[in-house]
């Protein structure tokens, strides 16, 4: 299995490459615009490494802690790209 690769430019005219669960984070946030994404819609393993990653790359990603019931209630996050960002390409294929 070949990993993901997402090359993409910052407001600043910056260029970065991200790959892998990082590329596909970084799709999933930039599809979801304001919504933004959760563990529970955009089911992943470490949400939270991936936004820790990306946040270290420079992108503003707000974590916003949404309470739920049942069960096993508590708190879960939703993150959100707070910029925009165009993307280059994915898997070298421009867009």
């Amino acid at each position: 299995m070949s990993k993901l690769f997402v090359k993409y430019r910052l407001p600043n005219n910056k260029v970065l490459l991200s790959k892998g669960r990082d590329a596909w984070a970084l799709l999933e946030l930039d599809k979801a615009d304001r919504k933004g994404c959760t563990p529970i819609d955009n089911p992943a393993p470490r949400w939270s490494a991936y936004i820790h990653n990306l946040r270290k790359c420079g992108l503003p990603i707000e974590t916003i802690h949404e309470p739920h019931k049942g069960d096993f209630a508590g708190t879960h996050a939703r993150y959100v790209l707070r910029t925009k960002i165009d993307i280059i390409s994915i898997d070298g294929e421009e867009r």
